[in-house]
């Protein structure tokens, strides 16, 4: 069977994390794409006859042959469905409440917590940017994500449906932005946060960034 052609469009620092949850859930599955990248500063993606996006000239997009999507969660849940197990990874979980619950986690924290995404942007993880403390309103939603993650990794796991999935990539990076700035993070969370940033899918992008510093 012919692989599909599949090329990853991400912005040209790889700083963000709807790129990253696409490029891990990329590697993990195995698959052989091509990266692309789009100066977003420079407004690249915004001037006429502009041919690397599709419906909404927003990162990450993800190719497949003639098939475009853009969406990181819309995309991540293609990839689990078009490359499914057991030939390639799991994604998702495989139980039918567990697999909602993750997209239920991936929704929440691309929907809420605005003041934490505006106060510790992703430089402070990947640019080493260290940021001033909270505002108020920062402060009550970063209480609210601790509460939150505290209560879905209650069982005391390394993952949070006892399997890795996309949503443990997703979670860990909002907690590593309070994390890598040296905010005051509760110890389970923030364990939890280090043990899943050590996975080597993350650590590919991690590098990724790195190299494209500056």
């Amino acid at each position: 069977m012919t692989r599909p052609v599949i090329t990853l469009w991400s912005d040209a620092n790889f700083y963000s994390p709807y790129v990253m949850s696409v490029y891990v859930a990329l590697q993990e599955k195995g698959l052989t794409f091509n990266l692309k990248t789009v100066d977003l500063n420079k407004g690249e993606h915004l001037q006429a006859g502009w041919k690397g996006y599709g419906l909404t000239r927003r990162v990450p997009l993800l190719e497949v042959d003639t098939f475009e999507l853009t969406e990181s969660s819309a995309i991540t849940e293609y990839l689990d469905e078009r490359f499914a197990p057991p030939q390639w990874e799991r994604l998702y979980p495989h139980d039918l409440e567990k697999r909602a619950r993750a997209r239920q986690i991936q929704a929440w924290l691309r929907s809420d917590l605005m003041p934490i995404r505006e106060e510790r942007s992703t430089d402070v993880i990947f640019g080493d940017v260290k940021k001033p403390a909270l505002s108020a309103s920062g402060q009550k939603a970063a209480a609210k994500l601790y509460e939150t993650a505290g209560a879905l990794l209650s069982h005391g796991k390394p993952n949070l449906f006892g399997e890795w999935s996309i949503a443990d990539t997703d979670l860990a990076l909002m907690l590593n932005r309070l994390v890598l700035n040296g905010d005051d993070v509760p110890e389970a969370l923030e364990d939890y946060a280090a043990f899943q940033w050590q996975r080597a899918s993350v650590q590919r992008y991690v590098a990724l960034s790195a190299r494209h510093a500056g």
